[in-house]
């Protein structure tokens, strides 16, 4: 199935121009017939979707247009937490070959399931996402996502395979390794968060390893969101090309969306995937161009279809053509989620617009963490900031201009005083996984 869809060219393995240049009209066609096929799949195997087509009135006959869509109703990740662990599938587990989990806020964990067709389908969005990223036939990818339950290491593993890259299923952690292996194999191209890529070059300066002498020329990064001004400190640091990636286990897993070559917005595969953006208020339905919350309908996967997911990622669909020529549409990076913001004496605050400001300061790096008090019932916010060890050790009247610098940035982009500790290299606790950027200790 998978290999019917790819061919042998000149530079490489490449995707099939099918998959990423179809023509709008027949792009529409086969999104309208597979979201048709799979509203019938979710009615009738899945009582949860049933119910509420049901409440209002609906079958899934409903569907004669793309934009009928609107009519369905949100799936919201409290569903798959309410019907743990199996009462989302719309296959019997005889069908089912893989079943994924994230970790949960209230003890159970997002349990996700695919069948055979399903896996064939993420290998296949995923070597896509990695040929956008530049790779292909002969590359050589260090998989530093994290194997197990979690979905990212496995699917960047079949889909370089699918790809026809040499992959080192390293997974997470051990950074001394993961810098000998870079070096020793010629790693081409390396997969992680991006958080921790930023620790692997910290370990690699104290190991003597200059990374831009190496052959590795390109960084796909994704799990957790990070900036324009982060990829402006990794790119010149290790010469390679930092590219976004993006996806979430609800729907797939990583290969929803993917950078190209352009680097300008993230091409969602949406002949698999359909993307709304609607007002994370109102649920009302956004045009394209316009910044909202996205909501994504799998429109292939047999396991665990589904519908209308409000991801709570804040984005929007792009409207100009991509100078890479690919037809399917981009989002713009997605720096900031609905349920990541707090509220500071009126402010609504995003960890983005913190990092965004610290890394507009010379002497930073780009190592922080929140801290959320309250005190005599006000909420505070602190913010900690790692500062080069130059500027550390430097005099105090420099530190203090660091630190008069770094207040007025986030002043600037806030519109709110914060609580400001600089703190000496490496002292805020790393991770080989996401970031944990915002600590609250509001109830404590």
């Amino acid at each position: 199935m998978l290999k019917e869809r790819w061919n042998d060219t000149a530079g490489g393995f490449h995707p099939a121009s099918a998959s990423d240049y179809l023509p709008e009209p027949h792009l529409r066609e086969v999104q309208l017939r597979r979201l048709r096929a799979v509203v019938s799949r979710a009615y009738e195997h899945v009582e949860l979707f049933r119910t509420r087509l049901q409440e209002r009135g609906l079958t899934p006959a409903a569907i004669e247009r793309l934009e009928d869509i609107q009519q369905l109703p949100f799936t919201v990740k409290a569903d798959l937490r309410d019907t743990y662990p199996f009462g989302l599938f719309a296959s019997p587990m005889s069908d089912v070959v893989r079943l994924h989990a994230s970790s949960g806020t209230t003890g159970k964990p997002i349990v996700v399931a695919y069948t055979r067709d399903d896996v064939e389908v993420w290998s296949e969005v995923m070597a896509r996402t990695l040929a956008c990223c530049t790779l292909h036939r002969g590359d050589i990818l260090q998989n530093a996502f994290g194997y197990g339950l979690f979905t990212g290491g496995l699917g960047a593993h079949y889909g370089a395979e699918a790809l026809g890259a040499t992959v080192i299923p390293i997974s997470g952690g051990n950074s001394d390794r993961q810098i000998m292996l870079i070096r020793d194999f010629g790693v081409s191209a390396l997969c992680c968060t991006p958080s921790y890529f930023m620790h692997l070059i910290e370990r690699a300066n104290d190991l003597g390893v200059d990374l831009r002498k190496l052959p590795l020329r390109v960084g796909i990064f994704g799990a957790e969101p990070w900036s324009d001004a982060m990829r402006g400190h990794i790119e010149p640091a290790t010469g390679i090309r930092a590219f976004d990636i993006y996806g979430l286990s609800e729907i797939t897993g990583p290969g929803v969306a993917s950078e190209c070559s352009a680097q300008d917005g993230l091409h969602v595969f949406e002949d698999h995937f359909y993307p709304e953006i609607i007002d994370p208020d109102t649920g009302a339905a956004l045009p394209d161009g316009e910044e909202g919350e996205l909501v994504l309908t799998t429109l292939s996967k047999q396991a665990m279809p589904m519908i209308r997911y409000r991801t709570r990622d804040i984005t929007a669909i792009l409207r100009e053509p991509c100078s890479c020529g690919r037809s399917i549409r981009r989002i713009r990076r997605i720096g900031r989620r609905c349920d990541d913001m707090f509220i500071i004496r009126g402010v609504n605050v995003f960890p983005s617009q913190v990092e965004a400001a610290l890394l507009t300061v010379e002497g930073t790096l780009p190592h922080y963490q929140i801290i959320l008090t309250r005190e005599h019932g006000l909420d505070q916010i602190t913010v900690e900031v790692e500062v080069t060890a130059e500027v550390f050790s430097d005099k105090v009247r420099a530190l203090e201009d660091v630190r008069a610098r770094i207040a007025h940035a986030i002043e600037h982009i806030l519109g709110i005083r914060v609580g400001l500790r600089l703190v000496e290299p490496r002292s805020i606790e790393r991770s080989q996984g996401k970031a944990r950027r915002v600590i609250d200790r509001r109830n404590a």
